[in-house]
């Protein structure tokens, strides 16, 4: 085995171009491993995880090239990374090449007819002045960017607030406007529900649950996971409550978000009960999930809660010890959190319940849990720099979940995976392979079953295949359930099962 890491001084290509660039040398025979990709800190640390020795001298301005060769040699394995590059920055012409396309967002909606949407996914210290052109120009923004600096979110805000326009974010991964998904979007019908969150995969969980028990939606309007923190205020949620408040297609309103300030909340709950629309809160706290809001939503539609779907059997604890949550979806790990904390206590997380010591990055790539009860959110933006969101680059929960099955102390297992369009286009391809490893490698080294829970958020229309993915990963072991609330619990009930009592001859 061979390794290779070479810098490349001033090169610069986004995330998801290094994500295909890795795979596409990755598949080269004779290549064990490949990672091509910005040298960000958090790159850095994770070539260090993966045992890679980086130069110390390498900056953010750097790519950095790490290979480990079985039988390539450096020239073919250098030459398909050169190939890979080189095809994913070629041009590609379309429409009308005669005229040179805008050069900044200002210019582009020169010409922009009245309710245009712009959306803006560039590094978040660039995603301010391409947002505030938007708004300046009169138009609705969505900044899918994460890593915006919580001052300029403030701004913009402002500044959107004065001129009667919506910015949902920055970090707002999930929207459906017009009948359009935007970001991470699940495929769902028309209908009477209008949703507000400052959450991405929350919303994709009640448009999921709702669209199971064949209920539609109007729009789904993000607005960001700090819009009702102490500093912003709940700004783009009021101008949000106050769009679907005015549409006609609009019956019911749920407002979806993690646990708020709690004097922002106040305030939104009182700005929701003066509007004509009813809005169903849905704040995460100790005593409120998602999936409890939505049945309370569909009873006020008199209409039944059926069963929500499961997929698989559940299986016995293999022991005591530990509750790992590995999450792509920070909502859903805060739900988690929430839920289980109530029954095991503290949990462990880089994103913790008010209170909490959080994990910082290196520790969650080293996997520097204790016996502690865990949950990560690796869609967090310590973990993002730099890198793509989860939801499209598996490879930092991958590898966390082969230390976590090595891990004497875990017993059991909590995952989610997240369809729709924007996400990986099979998921269950990589997961339940890992999956299945992690359960051998418990009966292996640690003479014990790990039961495998995940929550499978999506539609029966997601371009992913709902009903495929949910049997491919039952049949890597994995207990699936649609809900992520009863995912949990079932999760903590199998932790929570105490340690056997030694029997007489044992004690002697």
């Amino acid at each position: 085995m061979t390794d290779h890491v070479s810098l490349r001084s001033g090169a610069y290509a986004d995330s998801v171009t290094l994500l295909q660039v890795s795979k596409q040398v990755a598949a080269t025979p004779g290549v064990r491993e490949a990672q091509v990709a910005m040298a960000t800190p958090l790159n850095l640390e994770t070539l260090a995880v993966m045992g890679f020795d980086v130069p110390a001298d390498a900056s953010p301005n750097d790519m950095v090239v790490a290979l480990r060769l079985e039988s390539a040699s450096l020239d073919d394995a250098m030459a398909a990374v050169d190939a890979a590059l080189a095809a994913a920055s070629a041009p590609r012409a379309s429409g009308d090449t005669s005229v040179a396309p805008p050069r900044t967002t200002a210019s582009a909606l020169r010409d922009a007819p009245a309710g245009t949407i712009v959306m803006v996914s560039v590094p978040g210290p660039s995603a301010f002045v391409e947002a505030m052109d938007a708004v300046e120009a009169g138009h609705d923004v969505m900044v899918f960017s994460d890593n915006v600096p919580l001052e300029q979110e403030v701004a913009l805000k402002e500044a959107a607030a004065a001129r009667d326009v919506l910015v949902m974010g920055p970090d707002c991964g999930t929207a459906v406007v017009g009948g359009v998904g935007l970001g991470f979007a699940n495929v769902v019908r028309p209908g009477p529900i209008g949703i507000v969150a400052a959450s991405g995969t929350g919303t994709q969980q009640v448009l999921a649950l709702l669209d199971q028990v064949g209920v539609g939606v109007s729009a789904a309007l993000g607005v960001g996971g700090r819009d009702l923190s102490a500093a912003v205020g709940g700004r783009s949620t009021r101008t949000a409550l106050a769009r679907l408040d005015a549409d006609p297609q609009t019956t019911h309103v749920v407002l979806v978000s993690k646990p708020p300030a709690a004097e922002i909340a106040d305030g939104i709950t009182a700005y929701a009960a003066s509007l004509s629309v009813p809005v169903e809160l849905a704040l995460l706290s100790p005593d409120t999930d998602l999936t409890g809001r939505t049945e309370a939503l569909l009873a006020s539609l008199d209409l039944p809660a059926a069963p929500w779907r499961r997929w698989g059997e559940p299986e016995e604890a293999g022991g005591p010890g530990a509750l790992r949550g590995l999450f792509v979806g920070g909502t859903l790990c805060d739900e988690a959190m929430l839920i289980a904390s109530a029954t095991l206590g503290e949990i462990r997380s880089n994103i913790p319940l008010a209170g909490g010591d959080a994990l910082d990055a290196a520790a969650v790539l080293a996997g520097d849990l204790g016996d502690a009860h865990a949950m990560i959110d690796f869609g967090d933006d310590a973990l993002t720099v730099g890198r793509a969101h989860p939801m499209i680059d598996p490879s930092l929960r991958l590898a966390a979940l082969a230390r976590t099955a090595a891990d004497p102390a875990t017993a059991v297992v909590l995952l989610d995976v997240v369809l729709g369009h924007g996400a990986e286009p099979d998921p269950a391809a990589a997961l339940a392979p890992a999956i299945a490893d992690a359960r051998a490698v418990a009966v292996a080294e640690h003479g014990r079953t790990l039961p495998v829970v995940v929550t499978l958020v999506g539609t029966a229309a997601d371009p992913q295949d709902l009903e495929r993915q949910a049997a491919a990963l039952v049949s890597a072991g994995a207990y699936v359930f649609s809900s992520n609330a009863e995912a949990t619990r079932h999760a903590v009930a199998l932790t929570a099962v105490p340690a056997p009592v030694p029997t007489a001859g044992e004690l002697r």
